[in-house]
């Protein structure tokens, strides 16, 4: 039990001093840019097109599909 003691105080001082090492160099809030925005919502909206495009063919030749 003395052992884990030790390691979890160690790890926890190590954690302290990144946060601390971090807090040092200034203020990063990971703003991202709008073409990054702009980027993911035409991927995730041409997915979702493709995705619909696929389920109304299948759905409408589905009983052609069935011998398939």
């Amino acid at each position: 039990m003395r052992k884990l003691t030790v390691r979890m105080s160690g790890a926890g001082q190590w954690l302290r001093g990144r946060i601390d090492q971090g807090r040092a160099r200034g203020e990063d809030r990971g703003d991202i840019s709008i073409t990054t925005v702009i980027i993911w919502v035409a991927a995730v909206a041409g997915a979702l097109l493709i995705a619909g495009t696929i389920a109304v063919v299948v759905s409408r030749y589905n009983g052609m599909l069935t011998g398939i």
